[in-house]
């Protein structure tokens, strides 16, 4: 038999999650497919504290319960996270699905995290006995396993409110809508006196959990948008050889996924002038 429990408050919330082995849950989209009549069942979805989107003069704070509705209405959600988040199903969908159960899902073809990735969110995880602040690069461990302990709910996403002007977002299914994502992709450039700041790139659907490679944009960091055009080649063969090991068989080949993920890395330094030799020429 399903138990479940609707609690009124966080705090209350907070207090049935340590001391009763629940599911947490929202807007359950998730659930409907995979749930189980063996588990209780935890209701977060009428929470206030979890459903505001608020910011302040440096960042930006989107509770776990907020709806993708909600983002695309709310004058405080980034371009490219409302990008993102207009792709996800159907409108149907995106008025009960919740970012704190994209996140909390930790499956790796969830479309709102790459973008988070990118973006060096934080989240504010918490518990009856307080609460931490995990960046999302650290939140994931493998494939469904994450860094949020039995006794903890997510309580909202944290970005930076600057910085994320300039971007690059796609997402490649097999048909516009209601597709599940083969690849996605978002990017977040800016430059500094004429040299490269910020170059961050994050996948998502093509491994267990969503990617990022620091290490990798290191190689493009500090240098002019002509010096990183110089090393351009370099860089796309080392996210290909990184991406590699990585990817297993699925709907569609390994060679195709690694194709895709390098066009859409290089459409994004393409689109902020990072151009190789012998591009520009080709167009």
């Amino acid at each position: 038999m399903v138990k479940g429990f609707w609690p009124r408050t966080l705090r209350e919330a907070l207090e049935i999650r340590a001391s009763q082995s629940v599911v947490p849950y929202a807007g359950g989209t998730d659930l409907m497919v995979q749930g189980r009549r063996d588990a209780a069942y935890l209701f977060l979805g009428r929470l206030p504290e979890l459903r505001e989107i608020t910011a302040d003069a440096e960042t930006i704070h989107i509770g776990a319960a907020a709806t993708f509705a909600e983002a695309l209405k709310s004058e405080f959600v980034p371009p490219i996270l409302r990008e993102a988040v207009s792709h996800i199903a159907a409108p149907a969908i995106r008025n009960a699905g919740t970012f704190g159960g994209n996140l909390g899902n930790g499956a790796g073809k969830a479309d709102s995290v790459p973008v988070f990735l990118a973006a060096d969110a934080k989240l504010r995880i918490v518990s009856a006995g307080g609460e931490r602040m995990v960046r999302v690069q650290d939140f994931y461990l493998g494939y469904r396993k994450l860094d949020l302990g039995e006794d903890e709910l997510i309580a909202e996403i944290i970005l930076p409110r600057h910085g994320l002007e300039h971007y690059f977002y796609e997402k490649v299914g097999g048909r516009n809508a209601l597709a599940i994502s083969r690849v996605s992709f978002a990017g977040i450039f800016a430059a500094e006196k004429g040299r490269i700041e910020k170059l961050a790139a994050a996948f998502g659907a093509v491994y267990g959990m969503p990617l990022r490679f620091p290490d990798l944009e290191g190689m493009l960091l500090g240098k002019t948008v002509e010096e990183a055009g110089e090393r351009k080649g370099e860089f796309l063969d080392a996210y290909a050889k990184r991406l590699s090991p990585l990817l297993l068989p699925d709907r569609v080949s390994v060679t195709y996924r690694i194709a895709v993920c390098t066009r859409l890395l290089g459409a994004f330094l393409d689109k902020f002038g990072i151009v190789g030799a012998g591009e520009d020429e080709a167009g």
